[in-house]
């Protein structure tokens, strides 16, 4: 069988409300070229292994199932299932995700082929907050598109992007982030890398739905899950900005890293808690001494009185 020159990239776990559609999005792409769906199935306590068995058994030149007899989390699954993907382009719809232009696929790809010193691009996406039925779009502002900027600003979302494979396999066998068990998201570490080894472009169409539900590791009810993520994030960043950025953005990093937990925690826990944050940051970071954010938002949180959040029990 001839390798397609798409793949859709896709992995699941306890999806049922949502596989369906995605899968959906992924079917009725119209293009000139073959697209194959690999799913990425990884144990699910629901019906997404079922629901993922029956399209592959529906659409068996279209939709191939990856799976095994033991969960193996999400970065194992996310990587096996970008292994098997054999398109010259990999695109991305995670199960909770889906695609709402059926031209998606072919104007991505189109891009690419015609720019060969392009590695990815990406779309504007709509992000549908279930919790409050809020929606907007992004990116809000104004587009990341090389990678100092996307250091400052990632306005990427995963669901909206494609990316040549050849180097996506390059960034695993350089970066290992399976192995990084400190960093909580696999897409940022990807594309940060690809920005630093090629261009990067912005189609600014809505193509990509991106739902967030209420226990995302991006969006957790939990507010010390929460600044975990985003330090997790952060992290990311200065990893990436120390290896291919010559540490330029350092500071700037740091100084985002410190106010985003700060604000978290300006809303929710305790005012020693807020301090003991602050003070770490600025032993890493002594100029944080003298930027203003820390002290207003400790005014802020004291003006708010609010009652303390307690973290939930691991």
């Amino acid at each position: 069988m001839d390798a397609p020159l798409v793949s859709v990239c896709m992995t699941a776990y306890n999806h049922e409300a949502y596989l369906a559609e995605a899968i959906e999005g992924v079917l009725m792409q119209r293009t000139a070229f073959g697209v194959e769906l690999v799913l990425g199935e990884d144990c699910s306590t629901d019906r997404t292994a079922e629901i993922g068995r029956e399209y592959a058994a529906r659409y068996p030149g279209r939709i191939r199932l990856v799976a095994g007899p033991e969960n193996v989390g999400w970065r194992a699954n996310y990587r096996r299932t970008v292994a098997a993907c054999r398109g010259k382009y990999v695109a991305f719809c995670d199960g909770d995700d889906r695609w709402c232009d059926p031209l998606k696929l072919q104007m991505q790809a189109e891009l690419l082929e015609a720019d060969p010193s392009c590695g990815m691009c990406y779309t504007r996406t709509e992000k549908a907050d279930g919790r409050c039925g809020v929606r907007e779009y992004l990116p809000q502002g104004e587009p990341s598109t090389d990678f100092r900027s996307l250091l400052r600003s990632y306005t990427i979302g995963n669901c909206s992007a494609m990316g040549r494979r050849d180097l996506l396999e390059r960034f695993y066998a350089e970066v290992r982030p399976e192995l990084r068990s400190e960093w909580l998201t696999g897409d940022v570490p990807m594309w940060l890398w690809v920005a630093a080894h090629a261009r990067i472009a912005f189609i600014d169409r809505v193509a990509a739905v991106h739902r967030v539900l209420e226990r995302s590791v991006s969006h957790d009810p939990d507010y010390a899950r929460r600044i975990a993520f985003c330090d997790s994030v952060a992290e990311i960043g200065l990893w990436f900005d120390d290896r291919y950025g010559a540490r330029r953005d350092r500071q700037r990093l740091l100084r985002r890293k410190s106010e985003v937990a700060l604000w978290v925690l300006s809303r929710n826990g305790t005012a020693a808690a807020y301090l003991a944050r602050w003070w770490k940051d600025v032993r890493s970071c002594p100029s944080l001494l003298f930027d203003a954010a820390g002290y207003g938002l400790f005014v802020k949180k004291l003006l708010l009185r609010r009652k303390p959040e307690k973290p939930e029990k691991p």
